[in-house]
């Protein structure tokens, strides 16, 4: 009778605990059901760092991956910097608040926005003047940096129309702030290829993965380099769309761009945009705007790097339209840049990440100006080497702690040479 007792007893016990153990999973499967229904409702998906659709950043392609109608993620950056004395007082800037916003109206069209607030909010009286989005004086803006339509009809072809991002280079399809080590964008991806640049057309793109071959194709509004605002440095940078979202498209352009990922860690490739170099108010003038570039990684080592320049057709007209003296414009513009890191919590098991980096940018923005009567006025104006050291710490993969230190020296005697210390916080979600 003991023994009855007693394996009895045993018996309850391990059913008691098999009972707390069943009951422990119903709650842990319960409460992974509730994040699940509430992220159903809610549209907040976890971003995933590694997905990139088309070539944009992981939070502009969320709304590919999200298991619900409605996605909302976004980025944002805020930097102090603090130059040498004698260039300007330390500044600090919110760079960026951005809320993507998407919406699948089926699995074959999606809608895709950006609505970004730049400098830390709205500045009506720049947006009412028209100025260039990238122009100080229109510092402090909002814009819908992006929104389009996406028309998904296979894996080798599909269709965008709207106001898109135009497909050039390394930093304007991913310009989130965790994807580049910098604080600031390297200046080629500024003057030469004015990221970030939208605007507004039709573009088609796909890949081939068994060859490793991605495309983009499209017809895109045309810049315009007639401002009478604008240096001759700048022309580029400040012909993009205005914040105030209302701009010309009477003249357009073609852009395209091929990339090659057949090899591991590897991307290479070139892009291109060529068509009216202004909105009608010149004829007879385009603009052949190109860049090579290039990304291997392998394990913690990462090399970017990347050339692009530029070459206006007739520019002597456009200098016969510009009314600030002297009446000049920019003819032909270069650069590049290469960056090399090295994340030196590669080989250690972590999630966090800590490289270094080092950049050396040359610009050349205004390698060749001309006259109204065509005759070559100046060559590289505004010419400029930077060399930027720096480090990041990602204690999570989609927040960084940035720190660098830029020089940046001048190749006219008339500028002063100059160093600058940055520190940044970015994030995506």
């Amino acid at each position: 009778m003991a023994l009855l007792s007693s394996t009895a007893f045993a018996n309850t016990n391990s059913e008691i605990a098999e009972l707390k153990e069943k009951l422990a999973d119903i709650e842990s499967n319960q409460q992974v059901l509730i994040d699940e229904t509430s992220s159903l409702k809610t549209g907040f998906d976890t971003v995933d760092i590694s997905f990139s659709h088309n070539g944009m950043g992981p939070a502009a392609s969320k709304v590919y991956s999200s298991k619900t109608p409605l996605s909302i993620g976004g980025y944002g950056d805020i930097y102090v910097k603090s130059p040498d004395k004698g260039q300007g007082k330390a500044k600090a800037d919110v760079n960026h608040f951005v809320a993507y916003v998407g919406y699948k109206f089926s699995d074959s069209i999606i809608l895709n926005t950006e609505l970004e607030f730049e400098h830390g909010g709205s500045n009506a009286e720049a947006a009412a003047n028209g100025g260039g989005k990238n122009n100080a004086a229109a510092e402090g803006y909002a814009i819908a940096e992006f929104m389009y339509l996406d028309f998904l009809i296979d894996k080798t072809f599909n269709v965008e129309i709207g106001k898109t991002l135009i497909p050039m280079g390394l930093i304007n399809l991913r310009h989130e702030p965790v994807l580049f080590n910098t604080i600031h964008k390297p200046l080629v991806e500024l003057f030469i290829i004015p990221s970030t640049w939208s605007a507004t057309g039709v573009n088609s793109y796909g890949s081939f993965d068994d060859i490793g071959i991605s495309y983009n194709a499209g017809i895109t509004q045309a810049l315009e380099l007639n401002n009478a605002d604008n240096g001759t440095s700048s022309q580029i940078e400040n012909s993009v769309a205005s914040p105030t979202g209302k701009t010309n498209i009477v003249k357009v352009a073609f852009v395209g761009r091929l990339d090659y990922t057949g090899v591991n860690g590897l991307l290479a490739g070139a892009s291109i945009y060529y068509g009216d170099a202004t909105q009608g108010s010149v004829r007879g003038s385009s603009a052949l705007i190109y860049d090579i570039h290039a990304v291997y990684q392998l394990s913690g080592f990462k090399l970017k790097a990347l050339y692009s320049a530029s070459s206006i057709s007739n520019a002597e007209n456009i200098a016969s339209k510009i009314d600030s003296n002297p009446n000049s414009s920019m003819k032909s513009s270069n650069g590049y840049y290469v960056n090399i890191e090295y994340d030196v919590l590669a080989s250690f098991e972590t999630t966090q990440k800590f490289p270094l980096f080092i950049q050396y940018d040359h610009l050349n923005p205004a390698a060749t100006v001309v006259d109204k009567f065509g005759v070559t006025t100046g060559s590289n104006i505004g010419e400029t080497t930077t060399t930027t050291f720096g480090v990041n710490y990602f204690p999570q993969e989609q927040v960084t702690f940035k720190l660098d230190y830029a020089m940046t020296n001048f190749a006219t005697a008339s500028k002063i040479d100059y160093n600058t210390l940055s520190v940044a916080l970015g994030f995506l979600f």
